[in-house]
């Protein structure tokens, strides 16, 4: 089955971004990639580096490079950078012979199949995302960005695009209008926008299958009374993300999944 992926990153995510993409490779093996890199500031000699892995794997890497007059004065906060805006206007940069595309974030693994959330039906909708379910996040989201009204904080980590319509309503000033305006409300800044201006339009997907936040195994394990455990997670989760700022591949980390992720992440860069 042929899929398109998309990346936007920097450099500081080259090695996660090999973790990610060999999870989702060996994990599918029947798949065909077309893998989309949207960048603008990583070196000629990591683009080969990147390219090389990727076609070991007989997939396919494509890379866009972004001016860097885009989203030049948009707030970054903390560990995030400017090349996360990217994806918010990516429509815009993706051929225009593509009719959707799944963006992942590189702090993530892919641990079973993807093609049923790849041919998720978007009827209308411009996004599929999934939510995390937790009251204390939906609340802070909120009350952080009122007087917009958010019913669901949706997580920009796994985005599921409907080009076509996306290029038909979206609106590149109003997204920089946005930004201009609420720079002070900004704290997880690509995902905010996308929130705020576009949940209607957006399709929801089981945070446990697809977006899985790998924080909070406890509550979905108390949630589900006790079924969403760790065989339900091995047999059933397609995505494992890692979200909040501490990460896998950095010295300190104790989660819950840090032993699976330090496999996969000796396998994809041995």
């Amino acid at each position: 089955m042929h899929m398109n992926l998309l990346v936007t990153l920097d450099s500081n995510y080259i090695r996660p971004l090999k973790v990610m993409l060999y999870s989702l490779f060996i994990n599918n093996p029947s798949g065909h990639f077309d893998v989309y890199l949207m960048h603008s500031s990583i070196s000629d000699n990591d683009i080969k580096d990147l390219e090389g892995f990727v076609s070991n794997y007989r997939q396919n890497l494509f890379v866009i490079k972004i001016d860097n007059s885009y989203f030049q004065n948009a707030p970054v906060i903390l560990h995030y950078t400017k090349e996360m805006y990217y994806r918010l206007l990516a429509y815009k940069f993706l051929p225009k012979k593509l009719d959707r595309i799944l963006y992942l974030d590189p702090d993530i693994l892919v641990i079973n199949p993807i093609n049923e959330l790849y041919e998720t039906e978007l009827d209308g909708y411009l996004y599929a995302a999934a939510y995390h379910n937790v009251i204390a996040v939906k609340e802070i989201n909120r009350i952080r960005l009122y007087p917009y009204k958010i019913n669901a904080y949706f997580n920009s980590g796994v985005l599921l695009m409907n080009l076509e319509l996306q290029r038909k309503h979206i609106d590149e000033d109003k997204i920089y209008a946005f930004i201009e305006n609420n720079r002070s409300k900004l704290i997880l800044p690509d995902q905010d926008v996308i929130n705020t201006l576009y949940s209607k339009q957006i399709k929801c997907l089981d945070e446990k299958l697809y977006n899985y936040d790998t924080r909070f195994y406890k509550y979905y394990k108390m949630t589900t009374n006790n079924t969403c455990d760790m065989d339900f997670i091995m047999k059933n989760t397609v995505i494992l993300h890692f979200c909040g700022k501490k990460k896998p591949w950095r010295s300190g980390y104790s989660g819950k999944f840090y032993s699976l992720y330090k496999h996969y992440e000796i396998k994809a860069l041995a």
